[in-house]
């Protein structure tokens, strides 16, 4: 693999400045913790004050897409990682390949997930806009709704920029790779896994609670 020269003087060496990259996304990662950390914490409070209201919530959320979607963000995830494990020049058709397979993965969870706002926006579930919910847990699931949207909204916000960084790498390894693009590639690749992981969290959250009552 083509070695890349390019550094600033501030690095002593190749390795040097690919180590800070991965130290630099770490610390990303760090800090994407603390907000998602955040919200978690205040959807555990809140469950804690209102446990029937959000069972009653979770009940109403689209168990089928939110199981595709899970399936397709760890297909998506698979697919980074192979190209991260066969990286290298004569694999450069490939890489392109898995990176752009995962991006279109990445598509079709936002997409399904647009297709469940409508579906819960036609349910009149869309709290500040719409909702209707009739009956003594009616607080209990509009607070559930409130987390829903606001913490699938900025996981779907991570999704897109995640997309748009594996369509850009695809591009950029197609033409020349070299260590360079290897260590964006592994840092995107963090990124991406991180993302799979908070959607873990939200989806057992967010989707199973209640079921097994209902």
């Amino acid at each position: 693999m083509p070695e890349s020269s390019a550094f600033a003087p501030q690095y002593a060496s190749v390795p040097h400045r690919d180590h800070t990259a991965e130290l630099g996304m770490w610390v990303f990662i760090a800090t994407e913790v603390l907000l998602f950390g955040g919200l978690i914490l205040a959807y555990l409070v809140y469950r804690h004050a209102f446990p029937q209201g959000f069972a009653a919530g979770s009940r109403h959320t689209k168990i089928v897409i939110g199981t595709t979607n899970t399936a397709v963000l760890l297909t998506s995830s698979f697919l980074v990682a192979w190209a991260v494990e066969i990286f290298s020049p004569a694999t450069t058709k490939i890489v392109t390949w898995l990176l752009v397979g995962a991006a279109c993965l990445g598509l079709v969870f936002i997409v399904l997930k647009g297709i469940e706002y409508g579906k819960e926006y036609d349910e009149h579930l869309v709290p500040g806009i719409d909702f209707q919910f009739a009956g003594p847990k009616a607080n209990g699931v509009q607070l559930f709704f409130v987390f829903y949207f606001v913490a699938t909204a900025i996981h779907a916000l991570h999704m897109l920029i995640g997309v748009c960084l594996l369509i850009t790498l695809a591009i950029i390894c197609r033409r020349a790779p070299t260590t360079r693009h290897h260590a964006a590639l592994h840092s995107a690749a963090l990124y991406w896994h991180f993302v799979d992981v908070v959607w873990i969290f939200l989806f057992a959250l967010i989707y199973l609670p209640g079921r097994s009552s209902s």
